[in-house]
């Protein structure tokens, strides 16, 4: 027996032994540590600010999900306002091409339900509004959104998890703010637009006297709008510009695209975005400055069916938390035929430019 005990002790592994033992013990270190780390990022999802731990990466889906809520929450604040007569107008001043840009109190109470709620649900994203804050409220008073809305996730089945500096969210409180005070209330819309690393990821644009929303993650999925047929190249084009703040468009466009062109004026950014989808409109052209969060969130919903939108030398917008909120030279959306206008437009608006 002794002997037999002996002879086990000398029992020595070979190195092709040794080498299989060391694989196995670090396979299992790396899966341990693996799973670990998906679970981690699971719990940075489910976040709350009651936690007191800001997670570094945030779900795509719950972005969506909270752009939407606040989108409409700002929509029932300029809903109710408008319907209770009491606007509290204001002037901000003068445009470039002396129109009364205003403010109302419809405005000031959409910005604090989207600005306040989204910075409830996601404090350490950074969120840029057309408005700022006035003293003399409670800012308890927004409920934190709902991250996880059934229509979200019923549409898009898998998620991305995405870094914390890499977002920048602008909203638009009160788009055609104008016409809002004009009771022209189909122009007014409330939107939001997730731009991840400069691009328009997420788009929300919602039509508070209309209850309509529509709302895209560019190539995950959307609301269910639809693109619509092109038009027949030979039928005389239809361009929608803005009517408050106008410029040389038109000039611009007949230039451009013809006297016989049809030039729909019209209020509202969001709208005029949404005009493409609905036929009213073949290309969107703008050739003032116009601000980022009135065109952002119409850059993902086009992109998102591939369309495109740039400014008038070409150029995509870049919708970086850092970059400048003005874009100064144009716009021009459209659903197809992009190539063709730009060759058309650019020439006489840079024209225009030269002249002034």
């Amino acid at each position: 027996m002794n002997d037999k005990i002996m002879n086990m002790a000398q029992v020595r592994m070979s190195p092709l032994g040794i080498a299989v033992v060391i694989v196995l013990l670090l396979a299992g270190v790396l899966y341990i540590h693996q799973k670990v780390s998906t679970n981690r990022s699971k719990d940075a999802l489910k976040f709350t600010p009651e936690d007191g731990e800001i997670p570094k990466t945030v779900s795509m889906k719950e972005l969506l999900s909270t752009a939407i809520v606040v989108a409409q929450r700002g929509g029932d604040r300029v809903r109710d306002v408008r319907q209770s007569n009491d606007l509290d107008e204001q002037s901000k001043g003068k445009t470039r091409e002396g129109a009364n840009d205003p403010r109302t109190e419809g405005d000031m109470q959409s910005h604090r339900a989207m600005y306040h709620g989204f910075q409830k649900a996601f404090p350490n994203i950074k969120v840029i509004s057309e408005e700022h804050e006035n003293a003399g409220w409670n800012p308890d008073e927004i409920p934190t959104p709902d991250k996880e809305l059934p229509e979200v996730y019923k549409t898009i089945t898998d998620d991305e998890y995405v870094k914390v500096e890499d977002i920048a969210v602008w909203i638009d409180p009160l788009d055609a703010t104008q016409e809002y005070t004009e009771n022209l209330l189909q122009y007014v819309t409330t939107m939001v637009c997730v731009a991840v690393k400069g691009r328009p990821t997420i788009g929300v644009i919602h039509k508070p006297f209309e209850h309509k929303t529509a709302w895209a993650w560019v190539g995950k999925g959307s609301s269910g709008f639809q693109l619509p047929p092109r038009s027949s190249d030979t039928a005389a084009k239809k361009i929608i510009v803005s009517r408050s703040h106008s410029g040389d468009v038109e000039k611009v466009v007949k230039a451009s695209l013809g006297e016989n062109t049809e030039v729909i004026p019209a209020g509202g950014a969001g709208y005029k975005t949404w005009a493409l989808f609905d036929q009213i409109a073949d290309a969107y052209v703008h050739v003032t400055l116009i601000k980022k969060w009135d065109i952002c969130a119409g850059n993902a919903l086009l992109e998102h069916v591939n369309g495109i939108q740039t400014d008038l030398k070409g150029q995509k917008i870049d919708y970086s938390a850092d970059s400048d909120p003005k874009n100064e030279f144009g716009l021009l959306a459209t659903l197809s035929d992009y190539n063709k206008y730009l060759q058309a437009i650019q020439p006489a608006f840079e024209a225009a430019r030269h002249k002034k």
